[in-house]
């Protein structure tokens, strides 16, 4: 019960990697504040977790996001642990397909959003010497020939570069400011990418290691750094992928 008496919010946290993540860190001794914007998923997801409850809220609304914090602190009087886990993957085309409104939409869930969040959170962490853990991706740290996805892999990077900012900027304040690069996780949201046995394989091949990653070895990760065994870590950006980022 490595948490216990930690609150901890995670963004995205109905399903895939979020969902899994909250359910580790309630294991481990903490309440968990879930969010996403499906109130019916939402419900579901938070049946599934002891010690947890759920908060519907659009990642791309401030008003939303400024109430899922505000009923956090009313509710449990602190914040310890943010996720900001919530993301959207688009439609893989070519830069000169995209349209400027879908590329608006992915930086404004995968990026913008976060800064929502953590902006919010930030006075409640100063408070407890809390910590904040973002989830990118490999995409974000390297280009991948074939990828065409360049408002997503633009987001991550944005991120990861974040990640850094934050660790400096609010280090005096004992807030640790860590980041997770997962590669390709089976979840809902790569589903379309592994429709048939020939998708599996060539996936599954592209990570060195052999295989892709699941929920619950990048939330072990999320685990580490919401800990007390990662108190002397901030501003590290943990690639959880396979391998697939170094080759």
């Amino acid at each position: 019960m490595r948490l216990s008496g930690k609150v901890a919010l995670v963004t995205g946290g109905s399903r895939g990697i979020g969902f899994t993540t909250a359910k580790i860190l309630s294991e481990n001794g903490a309440t968990v504040v879930i969010t996403a914007k499906d109130p019916k998923r939402l419900e579901k997801s938070t049946s599934e977790i002891s010690n947890a409850i759920g908060i519907a809220a659009d990642i791309r609304n401030r008003n939303d996001v400024k109430n899922v914090v505000n009923k956090t602190i009313e509710k449990f009087g602190r914040l310890d642990i943010l996720v900001n886990n919530a993301g959207i993957f688009p439609k893989i085309k070519q830069l000169h397909e995209i349209d400027e409104d879908d590329w608006n939409e992915v930086l404004d869930v995968n990026l913008t959003g976060q800064f929502r969040f953590t902006k919010e959170a930030i006075p409640y962490l100063q408070k407890t010497a809390g910590c904040i853990i973002n989830i990118s991706s490999d995409a974000g740290l390297k280009a991948y020939q074939g990828f065409n996805a360049d408002a997503y892999s633009a987001s991550k990077a944005a991120l990861i570069l974040l990640t850094k900012c934050w660790a400096l900027e609010y280090a005096t304040n004992k807030i640790r400011v860590n980041c997770i690069c997962p590669g390709v996780v089976d979840t809902d949201m790569t589903k379309p990418f592994l429709k048939t046995q020939k998708d599996k394989e060539f996936m599954d091949n592209e990570h060195p290691i052999g295989r892709i990653g699941q929920p619950e070895e990048v939330a072990k990760a999320v685990m580490y750094f919401a800990s007390d065994d990662a108190s002397w870590t901030t501003g590290a950006i943990l690639a959880v992928d396979g391998g697939e980022s170094i080759k």
